[in-house]
């Protein structure tokens, strides 16, 4: 029997999510979770492999706004609950399906699609590059401190209820969302993303928690963990793990870290997912003791090459030609002259001879400013055809912080 690719036809959605649960785990999600996902999950946005009137295969898109260089967003199509049945691979599913969204997404006017990979070996060959790395942190509090910069002494923290915080926790988020690159602009109903609290995301610890910090009456960042007590024969050697922190300054952002690392009872703190040039880096004073991993974040593919590089601002004057190759979608295929500043850009096709040549894959890779042009040349992943182009291109593309994807999605 043959296998099509079509819209997803809403009467089947159960179907289709019991799929997406069987390919990534094979039993139910926690009932909080699932409610969630079942909230922000359009069904207008998903795909399905049909096989008869059996689902087979499952993708989708959230249309969730993601922060570029500059401060700016830009629509994007970030593709979740990608997964084919296990009766049912290599058939090409897989491909069927992402060559479906794409088109949609072109159709749509969307510039961008992003993932996250389970399997990271798979989407290079559909042009989708990694653009952000995720630091994880496992710090020895006991022997750690943490200093806190210069305006700290003002500072007050106090617990909070995650649902009474969760307004200003947001808007302290909301504040921060544009200085990287990476993040997405949460809708009002991903804004419980962070809200959620099921047993199985506190690694055996307590329910979620809350610091808010203030300067007067104003709320200025904010902490989210849980605590988990470990006693052994020598004492307590507890542990704490970070779900997220925000903050206004220096100050703030030490102090709330300085509390995580001082917590009674607590030898410990785990965070799974920072940046890869956070500043705690740079405040805490042993930072051999604290456990630093660097993985993969957040791939990056360009529907639309032309409307995508317009979309951001660039770290210095660029005016050059890039010859783009990209075989899933032809229609980026060609040469591009992208002319900007850190005011704005405009990207479109040009006849003139080309100055750098990358794949597409390549380019997703290093739009979002934290993957050098330079460094894919020195993997012979970027070719530079003129003279002192490439030293342009990789100054222009790169930011001053590293871009970052603060949840998965």
């Amino acid at each position: 029997m043959t296998v099509d690719v079509r819209a997803l036809d809403p009467a089947d959605f159960d179907q289709w999510y019991g799929v997406v649960e069987r390919v990534f785990g094979a039993t139910p999600e926690d009932p909080e979770l699932e409610e969630f996902w079942r909230t922000v999950i359009d069904p207008a946005r998903c795909l399905a492999a049909y096989e008869g009137s059996t689902v087979v295969g499952t993708t989708q898109t959230f249309a969730l706004p993601i922060s570029v260089p500059g401060g700016g967003f830009v629509p994007t199509g970030a593709v979740s609950a990608v997964g084919v049945a296990a009766t049912h691979r290599r058939r090409g599913i897989l491909t069927s399906m992402l060559r479906s969204q794409l088109d949609a997404l072109r159709e749509e006017g969307v510039p961008l699609a992003v993932l996250t990979a389970s399997e990271p070996g798979i989407y290079g060959r559909y042009g989708f590059g990694l653009a952000t790395q995720q630091m994880s942190l496992e710090i020895d509090s006991s022997r750690v401190r943490v200093e806190v910069p210069e305006g700290g002494s003002d500072v007050t923290l106090r617990y909070a209820s995650l649902a009474e915080a969760a307004s200003v926790c947001e808007a302290v988020y909301g504040r921060a969302v544009g200085t990287r690159a990476g993040m997405f602009l949460r809708t009002p109903a991903w804004a419980g993303h962070p809200l959620l609290d099921p047993v199985g995301m506190r690694d055996g610890g307590s329910p979620a928690q809350c610091v808010l910090a203030s300067r007067g009456d104003e709320v200025v960042g904010y902490v989210r963990f849980h605590t988990k007590p470990v006693w052994d024969a020598a004492g307590p050697k507890g542990v704490v793990t970070l779900r997220d922190i925000n903050a206004d300054s220096p100050a703030v952002y030490g102090a709330l870290w300085r509390f995580l690392c001082d917590i009674d009872l607590m030898s410990t703190v785990k965070a799974g997912n920072r940046p890869v040039d956070d500043p705690l880096l740079h405040l805490v004073s042993d930072v051999r003791r604290c456990g630093v991993r660097v993985r993969d974040g957040l791939y990056v593919r360009l529907v639309d090459v032309g409307t995508a590089l317009s979309s951001r601002s660039y770290s210095s004057p660029v005016d050059l030609v890039l010859d783009v190759s990209d075989s899933f979608c032809g229609w980026n295929a060609g040469r591009w002259r992208l002319s900007g500043d850190g005011k704005g850009a405009v990207c479109s096709g040009t006849a003139d001879r080309a100055d750098v040549a990358l794949s597409a894959r390549d380019l997703g890779a290093a739009f979002l400013g934290g993957v050098s042009l330079s460094a894919l040349a020195s993997a012979g992943r970027a070719r530079e055809l003129r003279e002192g182009a490439l030293t342009e291109a990789t100054a222009a593309f790169t930011t001053p912080l590293a871009p970052w994807l603060p949840h998965g999605f």
